[in-house]
């Protein structure tokens, strides 16, 4: 019985050894079937992160920086993203709902651009829909103001006077009315 247990363990000791020098034994391009796999997990990640940060900045434009990557050495000796950033302006256009409203809607589809948008991204698409909402309601009271005469800006007060006084100047009637001496 003695004699089969060892024959049973040295049998076990034989094919744990093949079995360590097959996942060990290096391939063409000097790698283990370890690092192989390690390598080919990092080129899918890596594609991955690069196809999802592209998005990004197609979408955003204008408004969105390049990639930037963070990235680790592979066993091959290669660079594999295994992580990336797009910034985006998502500020307000200053004094210009509209502008803003388009802007946020840039923002909102470079945010959700990718496949599969992370957390991250779907908390920026978020804060611009809020800034677009802001945007909106304030384009509507301009709007009803201005519809209500309550424009207040001494700008555009005297930009409508000043297309006034020149529309009545150079309105052929005003010139036919004085021809025919009829007050207006």
């Amino acid at each position: 019985m003695l004699s089969s247990l060892n024959g049973s363990t040295s049998t076990l000791l034989i094919a744990a050894k093949q079995s360590l020098q097959t996942t060990q034994k290096a391939s063409p391009d000097g790698l283990t079937e370890d690092e192989q796999k390690q390598v080919q997990e990092l080129k899918k990640q890596d594609s991955e992160i690069r196809a999802h940060e592209q998005a990004h900045k197609t979408a955003g434009g204008p408004y969105a920086s390049s990639p930037s990557f963070e990235t680790v050495t592979g066993p091959d000796g290669r660079e594999y993203a295994v992580s990336g950033e797009v910034k985006i302006d998502s500020s307000p256009v200053p004094n210009n709902p509209e502008a803003t409203i388009r802007k946020m809607e840039v923002v909102i589809r470079a945010a959700l651009a990718p496949a599969q948008p992370s957390s991250q991204d779907q908390q920026v698409a978020q804060q611009a829909q809020q800034a677009k909402l802001q945007a909106q309601s304030e384009r509507t009271s301009n709007d009803e103001n201005a519809l209500n005469g309550n424009n207040n800006n001494p700008n555009e007060i005297q930009k409508g006077i000043e297309a006034f006084i020149q529309a009545e100047e150079t309105n052929p009637f005003n010139e036919i009315a004085k021809l025919l001496d009829v007050t207006a």
